[in-house]
């Protein structure tokens, strides 16, 4: 099994618009992913690629028959989790993050949050932002273990429920922050055996553009 973070890829869309309905209510469309990934100025949306599905769990035969009507491939990679980073001005914006259900409880969304922390440095970024409901105290531990601070609270910030949300903030002006960012992505991507060609990377839907930000 071959785990890489790399951007997400238009063929990717369907396989995340399916997380994203499994994870989130309401979720985003698959139409809203298309455009963060090839017309947004400032998105940076990131994807765990595991390796074929032959080096995992096996594909329902029904399944395997029904791509390879249409077309498809079953060795064709898994996205098993997501997500998404906006970089305004000085400011990160953590937009999304999921894992798949099948492959959560394995580390992998920490794997996820650390390439965006990563990417908000390369990108000199002056904080990272983002909102969480009030009651999924699993994702504010995973939070503040990178060092996240709530910051304040949006009331009723879930349509769906009402619910509100904390805004928790990364401050990432001091070198000290950069270096365990940094040192902590090291580690996660060596446990994991992870290539990462996200952090670091231009982003390919804008490296070709003239005077376009990576």
């Amino acid at each position: 099994m071959t785990l890489t973070l790399r951007y997400m890829r238009l063929p990717d869309v369907q396989q995340v618009a399916s997380i994203d309905r499994v994870s989130f209510d309401p979720p985003w469309s698959a139409r809203s992913y298309a455009y963060e990934i090839s017309e947004s100025s400032y998105s940076h949306m990131i994807v765990l690629e595991m390796g074929s599905r032959g080096d995992d769990k096996p594909i329902n035969p029904w399944k395997r028959l029904f791509q390879n009507l249409n077309g498809g491939r079953d060795d064709e990679p898994i996205i098993t989790a997501y997500g998404g980073i906006w970089n305004i001005v000085d400011e990160a914006h953590i937009s999304t993050i999921a894992v798949h259900p099948d492959y959560r409880g394995r580390g992998w969304g920490e794997l996820v949050l650390s390439g965006m922390l990563r990417k908000a440095c390369v990108l000199k970024a002056a904080y990272v932002v983002l909102e969480v409901r009030v009651s999924n105290t699993t994702a504010q531990n995973l939070y503040k273990k990178h060092g996240f601070v709530i910051w304040g609270t949006k009331p009723r910030y879930y349509h769906n429920n009402g619910e509100d949300a904390y805004d928790m903030r990364l401050d990432l002006s001091t070198d000290d922050v950069r270096t365990r960012i940094e040192t902590q992505h090291r580690a996660l991507t060596e446990r994991h055996a992870v290539a990462d060609r996200f952090s670091a990377a231009p982003n390919p839907a804008r490296s070709s553009r003239p005077n376009a930000s990576a």
